[in-house]
């Protein structure tokens, strides 16, 4: 029996080892309180046995769908490989010394940006956005930047995750696992 985490980190491995310009981006799909669906990119940050975390402003609109309904799904698609990975959980926000641990190892502009940016909220123009980021400069001038209390992390806890090998003359390979009773059951699906 496969540990299909373990072969996705071989397969996003690979992904990188081949050039794919994004290999961590990832299409993540929610819903909100009414099942309204809405998808968008998202970059993996770190993948483990618990789950596959990504990172953002938690008033923005994919934290308001997560809060309301906390089933999530991301979608991995790397062209030079032909390969696909799909993964659905429930999505659980990661521990406050999580985000900060990781909030210290982005780029200080990064940091300044997670400040400035009010993620999704209409703005007059882009000179909004730079002059947000410049008052935080002059803020943070010297020192740490501390991590903002509305941007935090989560984590997909997965329960099912599939994997799609393209074949020649659509004779794809397709592998889903899923979990039960906490352990990882394998089914080969027709493509």
């Amino acid at each position: 029996m496969t540990d299909p985490v373990a072969q996705f980190t071989a397969w996003l491995d690979e992904a990188a080892r081949s050039g794919e310009p994004e290999p961590t981006a990832m299409a993540l799909a929610t819903a909100d309180a009414r099942g309204g669906p809405a998808v968008r990119m998202v970059l993996l940050k770190h993948v483990d046995a618990r789950g596959f975390v990504f990172y953002t402003n938690l008033e923005s609109p994919k934290a308001a769908d997560l809060a309301a309904n906390p089933r999530a799904a991301l979608c991995f698609y790397w062209n030079l490989t032909g390969r696909q990975v799909r993964i659905s959980g429930l999505a659980e926000r990661v521990a406050d010394a999580e985000a900060d641990a990781y909030f210290a190892t982005r780029p200080r502009l990064s940091q300044l940006g997670a400040w400035a940016s009010k993620q999704s909220r209409p703005m007059r123009g882009y000179y909004d956005l730079e002059q947000a980021c410049a008052a935080l400069a002059l803020r943070y001038h010297i020192g740490a930047v501390p991590r903002p209390p509305f941007w935090s992390g989560y984590r997909v806890v997965p329960d099912r995750i599939e994997f799609w090998k393209q074949k020649p003359f659509r004779r794809h390979e397709r592998i889903i696992h899923v979990l039960e009773n906490g352990r990882w059951g394998e089914q080969w699906l027709y493509p």
